[in-house]
């Protein structure tokens, strides 16, 4: 039974989805503070009542058990249909990264849910990552001096759950958004190449490289097609490198060692050394769990730091960048802000 909330009363959350990321809401949910789980609707029809919740055939069922806000985790080409109807009913909602296939849909979700006044978000896990969270403090804090370079590889088999996106939108979509998250930076461009190596419509892997505001370069490696799996962030600056490992949530730092040298042809040289290497000890909360926290928080009307749908939007038009840039050949610039699809422009 859930904990009474601090207004004084149980959030009542319904979910839409039991793939394998919704059994996995579905069981945050069911022992979240404050909330109670009231109601599950599943567009592929699945009935079976495993969750500890009630399993409606429709979202207008699960609308009418009174919602105070949804977690959306169906397939992403749903998003809109069950988002804009959500918003419609004045049920406020976290849904499940991406936030849309295509950046017109987001925009609509956007709109909708702004307009309507509700709170909203996307549920970009890896920001309630500990290992990120503790970086993303380290760098705040100067502890990198300037920042460089930011490299990802997130790699590993295909996940059979996913048939409506490619690698792009689906696993990709984690590093762009981490990506400025920790930085606090936007991408201004993006060059990127794809291969469909596995025989599906869309693409399974993308090499990508990127500029942020303030010129620190980005790489992104994602694939569907490695029997290894990684998931490795690594941010090189003017005092070392940190590299947060998403998978065991351990962050680790290696200095950049000040050494002397005599040799007059290297005082100039602007090098590195090999300095001190420290793993930090951090505290480590499962990341739906916070996820699932920090929205609850902010649907009771407290401060909270939730990914929001404008923030998702801009995730949706750096992927869409990614794959326009695979598509021509060419690098693409990425506007500022939340602007339109007919804002990325082709140079080169």
């Amino acid at each position: 039974m859930s904990v009474v909330s601090g207004q004084g009363r149980t959030l009542r959350a319904g979910l839409i989805g039991l793939g394998a990321m919704g059994r996995n809401h579905a069981r945050v949910l069911s022992n979240l503070d404050g909330v109670e789980l009231v109601g599950v609707a599943d567009p592929a029809g699945d009935t079976t009542g495993t969750v500890r919740a009630p399993v409606v055939a429709t979202l207008a069922e699960l609308i009418a058990m009174k919602l105070d806000y949804a977690v959306v985790a169906c397939p992403t080409a749903l998003h809109e249909q069950v988002g804009l109807e959500l918003a419609a009913n004045g049920v406020s909602a976290l849904i499940e990264k991406p936030l849309a296939q295509s950046v017109e849909t987001a925009q609509r979700l956007v709109a909708a849910f702004e307009s309507a006044g509700l709170v909203a978000g996307v549920g970009h896990i890896e920001r309630y990552n500990p290992a990120l969270q503790n970086l993303r403090s380290r760098l705040e804090a100067g502890e990198l001096g300037e920042v460089f370079q930011v490299v990802t590889r997130r790699q590993g088999p295909f996940p059979h759950r996913i048939a409506d996106v490619g690698v792009v939108m689906d696993l990709a979509t984690h590093d762009i958004d981490l990506t400025s998250w920790v930085t606090g930076r936007e991408y201004v461009s993006v060059s990127a190449r794809t291969v469909s190596r596995s025989g599906r419509l869309h693409e399974d892997m993308v090499a990508a490289v990127g500029q942020l505001t303030d010129g620190t370069m980005v790489n992104h490696l994602v694939n569907w097609l490695s029997p290894l799996k990684e998931r490795s962030t690594v941010i090189t600056g003017d005092r070392g490198c940190f590299i947060a490992d998403t998978l065991t949530a351990d962050l680790t730092f290696y200095a950049n060692g000040a050494i002397d040298t005599e040799w007059e042809a290297l005082r100039a040289f602007r090098g590195v050394a090999e300095g001190d290497m420290v793993r930090f000890a951090i505290p480590k909360r499962e990341p739906l769990l916070v996820e699932h926290e920090r929205f609850r928080d902010a649907v009771e009307g407290k401060d909270s730091d939730i990914v929001t749908l404008r923030q998702g939007l801009r995730t949706v038009q750096v992927a869409a960048a990614v794959l326009q840039s695979a598509t021509d050949g060419s690098t693409v610039s990425v506007a500022p802000g939340d602007r339109t699809v007919g804002d990325l422009s082709t140079t080169g």
